[in-house]
């Protein structure tokens, strides 16, 4: 097998507009707001699905997802102070900090804005118990008001605490994960031109990648290409820190470090971007410093991980069961399963999602599912034995009802 350096089909990912410009979306505006429409409207068919009434959401990605609102998201995820309440048939409340309001205007899905009442110890202390129950009291008030006697409230995530309180004053709650999960799982077209246009940005930020793999580059300094990029064009942020060179890529999950990358090492990452219009480009490569032909081993290594993806692309089709592509994946060998994946494909669109579909040698914990007509996958492999580099590929694809649609299209080195 001979090695041929994509490198002038891979600089076409750079931005045109050059170092010191963003890239500009050519996305129209009514594509967003058919989006927004929806999502919020997939919302409302999977409470009606699980005969809820409402449903409360913690999860920023979720709340973006609900209404297109953004505030503070990564600090948000880990400090639940920032929420909003979505009745089946009734009104869209973003619960926000006070003198944010201002950020919910123009967002047609949210009927009210209202101040949010946090409770977490960080900033209730020792009053904690008084600030739930206030906040307890506000939300059952508006599910007797508008919930038309459905207590049924899904709830995403939530401390027991207020689970307790809302429990107490007569709510039955409903494990929300499922909702926004299978609500999510399912794009528009709309949906799909955002996502294509964040793959675009990713691949300019791959493009900066590998323009500046040369021999002393350390990792973390590869790495600020990607955020560069995403961030001057309007993405959010990386889920991750998966780049390594040479001996930090085997075992993988080593997070990029200070070290200098050598000539001829393979540089393996994996992007998890949280891109523009709050969309995830999941896309990995692997290529070698210095843009040096691979060696034996690395050709190797490098051959039977697009092999896996490829293969695992072809059996993807709607209807196709989980277990029936199981059956039917490309099967590791057994030298690289101790350094293995842990999954074979996995949902995603504004971040990982649910389905996740675990490698044939973990697949008897997976759960049941099939592939659908519009759900976006990332179809992923690793490949790595004792004492290599690894190689970890992954592309992003559309289901359709024969086949699947490849929406990244930043080339692969063989």
């Amino acid at each position: 097998m001979n090695y041929f350096p994509m490198g002038d089909q891979k600089r076409a990912f750079l931005n045109a507009e050059g170092s010191d410009k963003p890239l500009k979306s050519p996305v129209p505006h009514e594509t967003l707001l058919a989006a927004r429409k929806y999502r919020l409207s997939r919302i409302r068919e999977l409470l009606v699905e699980n005969e809820c009434g409402a449903i409360l959401l913690y999860d920023p990605v979720n709340i973006r997802y609900a209404f297109d609102c953004s505030n503070m998201q990564v600090w948000t995820a880990h400090n639940p102070i920032r929420y909003a309440l979505i009745f089946t048939d009734g009104p869209g409340i973003m619960f926000e900090f006070k003198s944010c309001e201002h950020l919910n205007e123009g967002l047609e899905g949210i009927d009210e804005v209202r101040i949010a009442k946090g409770w977490m110890f960080m900033g209730a202390g020792d009053r904690v118990s008084e600030f739930v129950g206030n906040w307890a009291d506000e939300i059952t008030d508006l599910i007797q008001q508008y919930g038309g006697g459905n207590k049924r409230l899904a709830i995403d995530r939530m401390e027991p605490e207020g689970v307790f309180a809302l429990q107490e004053r007569g709510s039955v709650i409903v494990e929300g994960g499922q909702i926004t999960e299978r609500a999510r799982s399912i794009k528009s077209s709309e949906e799909i031109e955002l996502m294509r246009w964040t793959i675009r940005v990713c691949e300019a930020g791959m493009a900066r990648i590998f323009e500046h793999s040369h021999p002393g580059v350390t990792e973390q300094e590869l790495w600020a290409h990607l955020h560069f990029e995403n961030a001057r064009s309007g993405g959010d942020w990386l889920e991750t820190k998966l780049l390594t060179c040479g001996p930090n890529t085997n075992p993988w999950y080593k997070e990029c470090s200070d070290r200098p990358c050598q000539a001829g090492e393979m540089i393996s990452f994996d992007t998890d971007m949280i891109g523009p219009y709050g969309y995830c480009a999941d896309l990995s490569r692997a290529w070698t410093c210095g843009h040096t032909p691979m060696n034996d081993k690395q050709k190797e290594l490098y051959s039977a991980a697009l092999d896996q993806v490829n293969h695992n692309l072809d059996l993807i089709k709607n209807g196709l069961s989980f277990n029936e592509f199981n059956e039917k994946s490309w099967q590791i060998p057994e030298r690289f399963q101790p350094y293995r994946y842990s999954l074979a494909a996995h949902g995603v669109g504004m971040a990982d999602e649910w389905p996740v579909i675990l490698l044939h040698p973990d697949f008897e914990y997976n759960h049941g599912g099939r592939f659908e007509t519009n759900m976006v996958v990332c179809v992923e492999s690793l490949i790595a034995e004792k004492g290599s580099e690894s190689i970890k590929l992954e592309t992003q694809v559309l289901v359709t009802e024969n086949g699947v649609e490849r929406l990244d299209t930043f080339p692969w080195e063989l």
